[in-house]
């Protein structure tokens, strides 16, 4: 099994920057996809980017143009850079891993996620 620790997350004013990043224990140039999630106070978690075997990168509307997800595998690290970060922004983030395949009609393999790094965006 791989184990994803996430760091980097912290208080930041509005306008700010930050860089969160996911390291996996073991490696991740195998997986379907490595992805970010956010988890808002009082609220559902919600995808937020990925990188995918299939569709490449993918980005959620709310951070288009001000998030950039990157990967380095000689590290098995995924990176979150944020940029232009907004109070809605705030939020635990999650690191995610997929690594499962199909056969016929079953899915196989683990789905990872690390325990979160939370981002607080407040002057």
């Amino acid at each position: 099994q791989v184990q994803l620790v996430e760091s980097g997350g912290g208080l930041v004013q509005p306008g700010g920057s930050l860089r969160l990043s996911c390291a996996a224990s073991g490696s991740i140039s195998s997986f379907n996809a490595m992805g970010w999630y956010r988890q808002a106070p009082g609220k559902q978690r919600e995808f937020v980017a990925s990188f995918t075997s299939s569709t490449g990168t993918n980005y959620a509307d709310s951070v288009k143009g001000r998030f950039t997800i990157s990967r380095d595998n000689a590290k098995n690290t995924v990176y979150l850079q944020m940029n232009s970060l907004k109070p809605e922004d705030t939020a635990v983030y999650y690191c995610n891993g997929d690594d499962t395949y199909w056969a016929g009609e079953d899915q196989y393999g683990m789905i990872y996620w690390g325990k979160g790094t939370l981002v607080t965006v407040s002057s």
